[in-house]
């Protein structure tokens, strides 16, 4: 039986900075994030967390730092002291290892749920069409969708949707899964059918780093929090920390204005 000490997945982020410009995005960013552990990421927009979420799968390359998934690096190969940055297909390598669920879905809509699931293995020959095709089913029966196999994406409510992006960010069995806000686009009424899914991903032992405005489901599910704002970390630890006992007067004033 898989424990968290023998788990895949730990990120180790390291002195990472990050510029658009003139405009500091990230400043001299260290976090430490256990395999098998679920990471919640709240703070103000425009604090760095989507930038930083990004950066681990290198949507977004850095300026100075390193970042490695099981002491591997992001983005880069290393010869004696000096990183080079990878070529791309040697990146797209890297990042089938990391699941990513964006805001707004991202779904192919002249596809169905099932080949949305399916697409990728696919793509990276990881399983022959047949064999993506069931997997792409069982994972859809995970994440309570089944029944909507062989529907178009664009039929589907956003909900719907947002379980089909889980599914299919699931499909390339990934070490590490990234949620952005996967909340946010959606009904009030609809959002907690995905927190759900997710809820059961944090007890499946796959470490999940997740920027999230829904503060009570941090409290449910986090090892950790981590509290940013303008591109720091001002504050992490336990929930019980955090969010029940901040030490920082930033931390203190933003959860006043949200809970």
């Amino acid at each position: 039986m898989l424990t968290r000490a023998n788990v895949p997945g730990k990120i180790s982020i390291t002195n990472v900075s990050k510029h658009y410009g003139s405009f500091h995005a990230l400043k001299q960013i260290n976090l430490e994030i256990p395999a098998g552990s679920v990471t919640v990421i709240i703070g103000p927009s425009g604090s760095g967390k989507s930038t930083l979420l990004r950066t681990i799968n290198h949507l977004e390359g850095i300026d100075q730092g390193l970042i490695t998934i099981d002491d591997d690096y992001i983005g880069y190969r290393r010869k004696g002291d000096k990183l080079y940055v990878l070529k791309e297909n040697a990146i797209l390598k890297q990042r089938a290892q990391v699941g990513y669920v964006f805001q707004s879905f991202n779904l192919f809509p002249h596809m169905t749920a099932l080949e949305n699931v399916a697409e990728a293995p696919i793509a990276h020959r990881k399983l022959s069409r047949h064999a993506a095709k069931t997997q792409a089913l069982a994972l859809l029966e995970q994440v309570g969708l089944a029944h909507k196999a062989h529907a178009w994406s664009r039929h589907l409510s956003g909900g719907q949707q947002q379980r089909v992006a889980i599914a299919r960010a699931l499909a390339l069995r990934p070490k590490v899964l990234l949620f952005d806000e996967p909340t946010s686009a959606l009904d009030p009424e609809l959002v907690g059918e995905v927190l759900t899914v997710i809820e059961q991903l944090a007890r499946s032992g796959k470490t999940l780093v997740i920027v999230t405005h829904e503060i009570a489901f941090a409290r449910k599910i986090a090892d950790q929090v981590v509290f940013m704002v303008e591109g720091e970390i001002v504050e992490q630890g336990p929930v019980e920390q955090v969010l029940d006992n901040p030490q920082h007067s930033r931390t203190r004033h933003f959860l006043a204005n949200v809970l």
